[in-house]
């Protein structure tokens, strides 16, 4: 079956619309703007839910981000407000203190930058009256290619069942500017590009999502793989079951 852009896009604005009605009445947006096709797309579809003056974007580089005008891009584009929090000296300080007593892994590194910007996240939509919409899509869900308690948290997640490839297809059909759509997914945080640090293309990974067919075996291998090993980050935390 087609995907359909412009429906899929509308259903998307829809539902945005019903969800802050529902939990969110009067209350804004906030997205952490990162400059890459996801964010950008969620900070558009919450545009043309709830109108340019309800939704904020958060810019949180780590010291430096080589990209950081597409951050800002994205907000001058929409005409939404933005606030840049830098989280550099809040991430050295708890490296510096974890190096003086214990080991400190890299990933480690890697996933303690995502983890404070969701609470830098937090800490604007708590200001402003918002709620923080998740910018995860299904392509890196299905891969357990995220931080639990960063960039997987949030109240509302728009694009979660959506693929990588259907994200850029929306993007077009809000008129986006291509070079953010199109831009290669990169971490921020390791020097590569997702597709590089994943071991296969996000082409492959969606179509096996949609059709179960991957004719590439060693795709598929690491795919399967990192699916069955990352399913713990899509569901709640286990709780034990107290019983009178």
């Amino acid at each position: 079956m087609m995907f359909d852009a412009k429906q899929v896009t509308q259903q998307a604005v829809n539902w945005l619309k019903q969800r802050f009605e529902t939990d969110g009445k009067g209350c804004k947006a906030v997205v952490g703007i990162s400059g890459g096709k996801d964010s950008t797309v969620v900070a558009a579809l919450c545009v043309r839910a709830l109108g340019k003056d309800r939704v904020v974007g958060v810019l949180m580089p780590n010291g430096t981000q080589r990209d950081i005008a597409d951050s800002r891009a994205v907000c001058s584009h929409l005409g939404i407000e933005k606030f840049e929090i830098n989280i550099q000296t809040a991430y050295d300080s708890i490296l510096e203190q974890l190096a003086g007593q214990i080991p400190v892994t890299s990933q480690s590194r890697i996933n303690l930058a995502p983890r404070l910007r969701m609470s830098a996240l937090y800490a604007v939509a708590q200001s402003v009256n918002g709620r923080v919409i998740n910018t995860s899509n299904l392509s890196e869900a299905w891969v357990g290619y995220s931080t639990r308690y960063g960039d997987g948290a949030g109240d509302f997640a728009p694009l979660l069942n959506l693929t990588v490839t259907e994200i850029i297809e929306i993007g077009k059909e809000l008129g986006l500017p291509e070079y953010l759509v199109t831009k290669a997914p990169a971490d921020g945080l390791t020097g590569k590009s997702d597709e590089e640090k994943l071991g296969f293309t996000y082409a492959a990974l969606d179509e096996y999502i949609r059709s179960g067919v991957c004719p590439n075996p060693d795709f598929k291998e690491k795919i399967d793989s990192l699916h069955a090993k990352n399913l713990f980050k899509t569901q709640l935390m286990p709780a034990f079951n107290y019983k009178k």
